[in-house]
């Protein structure tokens, strides 16, 4: 299948570009960076600017898009016109910004992940088994990554502050603290506590703790490459280009909705 790559300069685009070229099922029809990037025309394959994607979807039967929120939604809709599948790996849009990836899922099929890899989705699932199991637990979630990392909580940990929040009955909104500095902290019942550490190259560490009376639970996830994240992606492009049109996530891709 061919598919092209957005956010080629960046760590997941070079991790992405690197295992499919390794893939005999997959061909790399262009890769791309955003217009003036000091990237562009550079690379193994040459990065192209964003602004000549139009010119490579007639050919392609899927997008990976790794880059930000704005640089995504640009790209919605040229694969709203060319009919292309669509995997978004992009983290850090608000809820204005989801729901126009919603919309673009109505005309095409698209993969929305804040993690791709097989690990990180069955910690997903593990985590709203052990909420429905012990509601009446503390709940909070610690992730590390990389000094470089700009969206802070990760959207992995934002994820499983929402799965753990909807397990319980509550929207995350209304129950989540990111961080806690004050003269009065006292926890509340229902607290999810998200905390962000940023050190060094790390490349993405969570744990979830459910914390109940003598005892808890810590469910923890460490990538060690982000090669977990990038096989994913390309696990995803080669499942959702022959999916109707709808919005998907990894947890369809890999068929573990009842484990």
């Amino acid at each position: 299948m061919k598919i092209v790559i957005c956010g080629a300069a960046g760590r997941m685009g070079q991790a992405i570009i690197k295992l499919a070229k390794l893939d005999e099922e997959v061909k790399i029809l262009g890769v791309f960076e955003s217009d003036g990037s000091m990237a562009i025309g550079t690379g193994d394959p040459i990065i192209y600017s964003v602004r000549d994607l139009k010119n490579f979807l007639s050919e392609t039967d899927s997008v990976i898009d790794f880059t930000n929120p704005s640089s995504t939604l640009e790209n919605l809709e040229f694969v709203k016109e060319f009919k292309v599948s669509l995997v978004i790996g992009t983290t850090g849009f608000n809820e204005k910004q989801k729901n126009k990836i919603v919309e673009t899922s109505r005309s095409v099929p698209i993969v929305f992940s804040p993690n791709m890899s097989a690990g990180v989705n069955i910690l997903f699932k593990l985590v709203e088994t052990v909420v429905e199991k012990i509601p009446d637990y503390d709940i909070e979630i610690v992730e590390l990554h990389h000094n470089k990392k700009k969206d802070s909580p990760s959207g992995t940990a934002a994820k499983l502050a929402e799965i753990a929040a909807t397990s319980l009955g509550k929207n995350v909104k209304d129950i989540g603290v990111y961080g806690r500095y004050s003269s009065n902290t006292l926890r509340k019942k229902d607290e999810i506590g998200l905390f962000s550490i940023r050190a060094g190259d790390i490349v993405g560490d969570h744990t979830v703790y459910f914390a109940g009376p003598g005892e808890r639970i810590e469910l923890t996830h460490r990538a060690h490459s982000r090669n977990t994240f990038a096989s994913g992606a390309l696990r995803a492009a080669k499942w959702v280009v022959n999916q109707e049109p709808g919005l998907y996530d990894m947890i369809d891709v890999l068929n573990i909705k009842n484990i």
